[in-house]
């Protein structure tokens, strides 16, 4: 038995039950400091840059980068007590996202969509408050409300890794009348954005080192996720002087290159509307995009998230890939593989906090699916809040129901907005020198093609960056606008552009910003 005393505390200790790792006892005293272990100076961090997974160390995301990171440190300098003194404006324009709703622009959320999200997140007041709760709501809303907390329950808790059944199963029914075609709810998953059901579906379908055809320019997605599994992007050119289309030549190039290179290819991502270039595929180019699947053997990414967005009437309207995959002959029709994604964040809505989508899939093997469905459920389900936005995507108020009105309002008052903008900034573009910019059928962006002077070509390169990198940075520096340079999507070797989004209020200030800066930028480079 040992018994030691130290001052006030005094305590006993059995020594014939001590563990065996328990070497010495150190009395304790209140007034005396606990004797501390000296620390170790060969401790060697577990996470270092050479230690992290390398592929992560080769993913890029111009949309949210160099460009961004210095619009912030602006806000937040504008945003301090005196702060922005010394710089030439006064706010900060971020034309570099399509993010409706954010802080600056004037794209309202659908009232109905509030409505009946708010009532589910508090079910109590369509229960216990009904009365209360009529005095505020439209009665379609309550109704609707209510036959979604039966079929979900509360908001706060999981749901089936694909999604509740009773959207899924509107989704089907949406995309039957959409297309013409039948469509399986047990074929539809629900997701975070359709971000999320992109990266899923890209990390199932590849091995390390196999390929995916993605379009130049592309949403940089696509690179990114591919750079994270260690899979290989295959490009193909988009056609800026047929406003963006796809050519069955320049896709059987790049076959042909990465077969040369020793690349299996094994998808196709088709952004239709296209992002950045907003614009729409004929149903010719189509057809020929889903031949092409059907003799190589490829998977078909259909990423339809701007199908919603179009703008003129004259434009090529949106026709979906699962109505060309059907329509075609029995042989491409029933083998075909593709996947569909939709998404809340876009069209109309505007939701994309909310991270609600969906992905459809078509002629995929059934143990496949499995396989599918077992790495959704790794993420538990999808928020349960994007789920009712998705919802409300496909099945919106119809003709006689008491919301119909404000949100047929709501709804082509978004539209008629993006669409005028869209439309007198490239006609702006347009009147500058040295500017080329393609008119957008669609989406929510411009992209044009800037021909740099060689004076600024010369200054990029000794600075390191591209000429349209640097460009944009002297436009954020000049003007406080953040778009994003062309590299950051992919474009022709030789040629320079940006992405500026169009939603953005006050598009006569916002452009004159622009023009401005342009003809001082190509005076100060002749």
């Amino acid at each position: 038995m040992i018994r030691a005393g130290a001052g006030q505390m005094v305590f006993e200790c059995d020594t014939a039950k001590l563990s065996p790792f328990c070497t010495h006892i150190v009395p304790y005293h209140r007034d005396q400091n606990y004797p501390r272990r000296t620390m170790s100076t060969t401790h060697k961090p577990a996470l270092t840059l050479e230690t992290i997974n390398p592929a992560v160390l080769d993913v890029q995301y111009a949309v949210r980068g160099e460009l961004a990171l210095k619009a912030d440190k602006y806000m937040h300098e504008l945003d301090s007590p005196g702060g922005g003194k010394n710089l030439p404006f006064d706010k900060v324009v971020t034309a570099n996202i399509g993010n409706p709703q954010q802080k600056g622009l004037n794209q309202l959320p659908i009232t109905f969509w509030r409505q009946v999200i708010s009532l589910l997140e508090y079910p109590q007041l369509m229960e216990e408050h009904l009365e209360i709760a009529k005095k505020i709501y439209p009665n379609d809303v309550i109704e609707r409300a209510k036959s979604l907390h039966k079929e979900i329950g509360s908001v706060g808790a999981y749901t089936p890794s694909k999604g509740v059944l009773a959207i899924r199963q509107r989704v089907a029914k949406f995309l039957e009348n959409r297309d013409g075609y039948p469509s399986d709810p047990e074929l539809i998953f629900l997701t975070s954005g359709a971000s999320a059901g992109v990266s899923q579906i890209l990390d199932i379908s590849l091995k390390e080192g196999e390929g995916c055809m993605i379009p130049i320019p592309q949403y940089p997605l696509y690179t990114a996720t591919l750079a994270h599994i260690g899979a290989k992007p295959v490009p193909y050119y988009l056609e800026e002087e047929a406003q963006w289309s796809m050519n069955l030549e320049k896709l059987k190039e790049s076959v042909a290159k990465a077969k040369a290179e020793g690349i299996k290819i094994k998808c196709l991502a088709v952004i239709n509307p296209g992002n950045p270039t907003g614009g729409c595929l004929g149903r010719e180019a189509m057809q020929d995009v889903v031949q092409l699947c059907y003799d190589e053997g490829i998977l078909l990414l259909a990423d339809e998230v701007y199908q919603r967005n179009i703008f003129h009437p004259d434009s090529r309207p949106f026709i979906s890939f699962k109505e060309i995959v059907r329509s075609m002959p029995k042989e491409v029709a029933d083998s075909v593989e593709l996947v569909s994604f939709h998404s809340i964040s876009k069209g109309v809505s505007g939701e994309c906090g909310r991270r609600g989508g969906y992905f459809e899939l078509c002629n995929i093997n059934p143990q496949v699916v499995e396989q599918i469905y077992k790495m959704a459920s790794v993420t538990l389900c999808p928020p349960v809040s994007g789920q009712v936005g998705v919802d409300l995507l496909v099945c919106p108020p119809k003709k006689g129901d008491e919301s119909y009105d404000q949100w047929l309002t709501e709804t082509t008052l978004t539209h008629e907005n993006l669409a005028s903008r869209s439309k007198y900034m490239c006609e702006q573009f347009n009147k500058l020198e040295g500017v080329s910019c393609q008119p957008a059928d669609g989406a929510m962006y411009l992209f044009p093609q800037l021909t740099m002077p060689e004076k600024a070509i010369a200054k990029a390169k000794e600075i390191g960056k591209p000429a349209d990198v640097m460009y944009t940075l002297d436009l954020l520096d000049n003007t406080g606008i953040c778009a994003v340079a062309g590299s950051g999507f992919g474009q022709e070797p030789g040629t320079y552009h940006m992405r500026v989004t169009a939603l953005c209020p006050g598009v006569e200030d916002y452009v004159a910003k622009i023009e401005k800066f342009h003809n001082d930028f190509m005076a100060k480079y002749k």
